[in-house]
């Protein structure tokens, strides 16, 4: 088993390598396709990744996995199921690929808004429209009586 590479992007600019040793892989019999096949071999694959003790995140990173992705995890463990294929090596194939993007995907920073003024040109115009409807509504009402 090779090591899980992460690609680049937004929280880990650099990607993430997370060694071969700190997966988990276990395989049992899966369900679905495969015909008699399925009863005998063990094509499903479970992949599982402690984030508390990986050595691949840093602290903010580790931080920020386990507090987007606590609903998917066990203790502090994520574990991911593949069995979507008939072949064990597709499937870990599939395993990996989906552990490697829910990890690039916990990991981007979350991004607050910085609340701006609104321009004096934009308060103007917002004025300016108020007044001309107000205008548009007085002419509608029935003239007064003097």
């Amino acid at each position: 088993m090779d090591d899980l590479h992460v690609p680049p992007g937004p929280g880990a600019p650099r990607g993430l390598t997370v060694p071969a040793g700190e997966l988990l892989e276990l395989f049992s019999h899966a369900s679905g396709p495969g015909g008699q096949g399925v009863n005998t071999t063990d094509s499903r694959v479970q992949l599982s990744l402690d984030l508390a003790t990986t050595t691949a995140l840093s602290d903010v990173q580790r931080e920020r996995a386990l507090e987007r992705l606590a609903g998917k995890l066990t203790g502090s463990v994520l574990t991911i199921s593949a069995a979507e294929h008939r072949s064990q090596r597709r499937n870990r194939t599939a395993a990996r690929q989906r552990l490697a993007a829910l990890l690039r995907e916990a990991l981007i920073p979350e991004i607050t808004r910085k609340p701006t003024r609104p321009t004096r040109g934009s308060q103007r115009r917002r004025i300016e429209a108020k007044r001309q409807r107000a205008e548009t509504k007085r002419h509608r009402r029935r003239p007064d009586r003097d």
